[in-house]
């Protein structure tokens, strides 16, 4: 819950008895009215909202959840002269690395204790975790993977790019090499969230031309 009232929420589809305790548990700790996101296949927690009185916020900025196969993977794009990409290989990268995500992103959320931190957390795997340097030495861009060994799914999150060094490919290219190292660990399937709606049409036009494509999005109710 981030107050005053934004809940994030799952409940397994085979327990749909189970949202109604949650929306008591938030009822009773939200300090301002309830807003909450939820996919579009979760039919079972969008019925329980609308049992409660909330509605489907109509459309703005919503995510969108897309997938590919990890069967017949593009090969590696090349980089420019004086880039590569590698894992994170100490002090030096993991504050480049949160420090890219800062100015991707514009967010001061990730520090690079809570970059380091994260790295420390299961199911966190550094091959998963890739980043392109630049020729200064510093961090241009990086994927983050999220590897499900019991699905055989990986997932892209986050990803991003230093704003002086987009448009060279780096995003594309650091992608596919974490699809590929998804692929070897015996995956099936990549998966990656991001948003769907014009206003911000970037990242899901990237993703639409490495093979992915959407099975769901995202709806705010309150």
């Amino acid at each position: 819950m981030q107050l005053p009232g934004e809940l994030m929420l799952q409940v397994d589809p085979g327990r749909p008895e189970l949202v109604d305790e949650v929306l008591d548990w938030a009822g009773e700790t939200a300090s301002g009215r309830l807003s909450v996101e939820l996919a579009g296949t979760e039919t079972w927690v969008a019925a329980a909202l609308e049992r409660r009185g909330c509605a489907r916020v109509p459309d703005g900025a919503f995510m969108l959840a897309m997938s590919r196969s990890l069967r017949r993977l593009p090969d590696l794009p090349g980089l420019p002269d004086g880039f590569v990409i590698r894992e994170q290989e100490g002090a030096g990268d993991f504050a480049g690395r949160a420090a890219a995500h800062r100015a991707a992103f514009g967010s001061e959320w990730v520090t690079v204790e809570r970059h380091v931190r994260m790295r420390g957390t299961w199911p966190y795997r550094p091959e998963f975790d890739l980043v392109v340097v630049a020729p200064d030495g510093g961090v241009a861009a990086y994927c983050q993977g999220w590897f499900d060994e019991v699905n055989g799914v990986g997932e892209f999150e986050p990803v991003g790019t230093r704003p002086e060094f987009r448009r060279l490919g780096l995003a594309r290219t650091v992608c596919t090499a974490v699809l590929h190292a998804f692929a070897k660990a015996g995956g099936r399937r990549a998966v990656v969230y991001c948003r769907g709606d014009d206003a911000y049409p970037v990242p899901r036009r990237l993703y639409e031309s490495m093979g992915f494509a959407a099975y769901t999005r995202t709806h705010w109710y309150r």
